[in-house]
């Protein structure tokens, strides 16, 4: 055969002819400069993005007469006989053929074996996360140590199907996808060069179709030439590429704008009748509206563009179509894809979205939004019931039992949005009527109440009072420390636990009773206020028996009957 595709033709020879990957060919170009140059490398990316291309170029610069350079000179008999496969000592290996452990226990045999013409013998593996679990183990040893003329170069599409002991003996680069803007520059460099014609638009409508894939780009513009009678047009491209033409996709979003399905179905049925496929014309379709949001977003990123080419008609598609109607466009249309991956009528499922995209209504919000002055007034207001709140809790208006109502039950003690806080007036209260004998009354029987707590099902609420205590008591209230202002909180605004709670003390002590939940650090700063008033007042003679939290902390740590109390 004498004639050669183009991606063969224009396979690079220099790392600068690899296109799109400056990342990768710099920091080779570099190491071969410094000679700097890894025993194993592992080139991983996309199909058609030059792994092979630079693993040759490598090969060809570590052997290079003129090395250490950073580009091979592709003139000295070493570069020739690499470039044309004459040299025996660069290897190339297809890992999806040569995948066993015999091919491999072969390679491990031979690479001690100096090489016969150039300094360094290159083994380049193609598809390398091809090879099976023993054929990787086989090469483990050999990779991580081999002789000094030795490189290995792998590459492969899929790095996550080789193990990781292989991954990290290897200097690791990962070619990207080629953007389509590198695609249209080279493709322009090929076609100046070979005197073909061809038409821009048609250019970057192969390079979008090509998805960053170089071979992919070059083998459909391989394919435009020979269709074309004497230039590749724009419709040449569309045809072999199988996309819909953006004057088709706006005339079909300008119908749906308009909610005219009969336009709408026209439209479909006349690219249908070209033949294109309903599943690709649907990813078109989502490509343009997602280019569509970009542009409103961002509308000096062209660059990122995947599907349309920047023109008059779509920017006034653009601003007569609101950001919410496109995402519910997307929204449908990927349904749809979805769901004609599983048909065998797919023209139907379009036809059916395209009835439901002219259909859809958009919800504006904007009209309701309220304006900033009246967020400020609102804003004010809360704040303004949240310190009202705050005051009264601070004054224990919070119940009837403040009104001597002592056989009413007290309302579910409520946390505030900073925190739990203790009903400060209610609890001085109780402290003004506390004796030692009612608190002793309750201690006595609190073993009972958590027993009785469990019995009832309630397992969860009696561990709320593993680390609570009865600290003061009066005839009709009793005051519980919790260790955590959490489960305070947790104890008291659960109204079942306050009711169960309530009525064990009261069998216990044979009298109504109502208890109040109180935090551990606030309960200290409660009581010591409190007997600091009762000191300052001369009317207050009897100082309220309320236990000191150090003997109460003492009896917790080793019991009452082991406690003795010495004034």
């Amino acid at each position: 055969m004498s004639y050669q595709a183009l991606y063969r033709v224009w396979r690079p020879q220099s790392f600068i002819d690899v296109v799109g990957q400056e990342h990768v060919t710099k920091t080779l170009q570099n190491a071969l400069v410094q000679e700097k140059i890894s025993h194993a490398y592992l080139f991983s990316g996309p199909r058609g993005t030059g792994k092979t291309s630079a693993a040759k170029i490598l090969a060809k610069a570590v052997n290079c007469e003129k090395s250490p350079v950073s580009e091979p000179c592709n003139e000295c008999s070493a570069c020739l006989g690499i470039t044309d496969g004459s040299i025996p000592d660069v290897i190339e290996i297809d890992a999806a053929s040569n995948n066993g452990v015999e091919e491999i226990r072969d390679i491990r045999d031979k690479v001690k074996y100096a090489p016969n013409v150039v300094k360094y013998k290159v083994y380049i593996v193609d598809e390398v996360h091809m090879l099976s679990i023993g054929a990787f183990n086989a090469l483990l040893k050999t990779l991580e140590e081999p002789p000094q003329h030795v490189i290995f170069i792998l590459a492969t599409t899929e790095p996550h199907k080789i193990p990781l002991t292989i991954i990290s003996r290897c200097q690791r680069f990962d070619f990207k996808r080629i953007t389509p803007q590198d695609i249209v520059r080279r493709m322009k460099l090929i076609v100046e060069e070979t005197n073909v014609q061809c038409d821009d638009k048609a250019l970057h409508i192969i390079a979008r179709a090509a998805e960053g894939g170089m071979r992919d780009a070059l083998s459909l513009l391989d394919q435009a030439i020979s269709f074309s009678d004497e230039a590749v047009t724009t419709e040449d491209a569309l045809t072999v590429t199988g996309s819909v033409s953006q004057s088709l996709l706006n005339q079909l979003a300008h119908s749906l704008i308009e909610k005219n399905v009969a336009s709408a179905l026209e439209t479909v049925g006349e690219l249908l009748s070209q033949g294109k496929d309903p599943v690709r014309f649907i990813e078109d379709f989502i490509l343009y509206y997602r280019d569509m949001l970009l542009f409103k977003a961002a509308p000096n990123l062209e660059e990122t563009f995947e599907r349309v080419m920047l023109d008059q008609e779509f920017q006034v598609l653009s601003d007569k179509t609101s950001a919410e109607r496109i995402y519910q466009l997307i929204d449908i249309l990927n349904k749809t894809q979805q769901e004609m991956r599983w048909t065998n009528h797919p023209r139907i499922f379009l036809e059916v979205a395209i009835v439901k995209l002219t259909q859809i209504e958009t919800k504006e919000y904007e009209g309701d939004a309220p304006s900033s002055g009246e967020v400020q007034q609102l804003l004010a207001k809360v704040n303004q019931l949240e310190s009202e709140i705050k005051h009264l809790k601070e004054n224990g208006i919070t119940s009837k039992q403040d009104t001597g109502q002592a056989a009413s039950q007290p309302k579910t003690q409520r946390g505030t949005r900073k925190g739990f806080q203790a009903p400060v007036g209610r609890i001085n209260e109780v402290l003004k009527q506390a004796t030692k004998q009612d608190l002793q009354q309750v201690k006595s029987h609190w073993g009972q109440l958590i027993t009785k707590l469990v019995q009832n099902q309630m397992r969860s609420q009696a561990a709320l009072l593993n680390d609570a205590e009865p600290v003061a008591a009066s005839d009709s209230n009793v005051i519980i420390k919790f260790k955590y202002e959490l489960h305070c909180q947790m104890a008291m605004e659960n109204s079942r636990f306050v009711e169960v709670v309530s009525g064990i003390i009261g069998e216990n002590t044979n009298r109504t009773t109502s208890i109040i939940g109180v935090p551990e650090d606030q309960w200290l700063s409660i009581r010591e206020s409190f007997i600091q008033e009762q000191q300052n007042d001369p009317d207050q003679t009897n100082e309220p028996q309320v236990e000191d939290p150090i003997i109460a902390e003492a009896k917790k740590l080793f019991g009452s009957e082991l406690v003795e109390i010495k004034d």
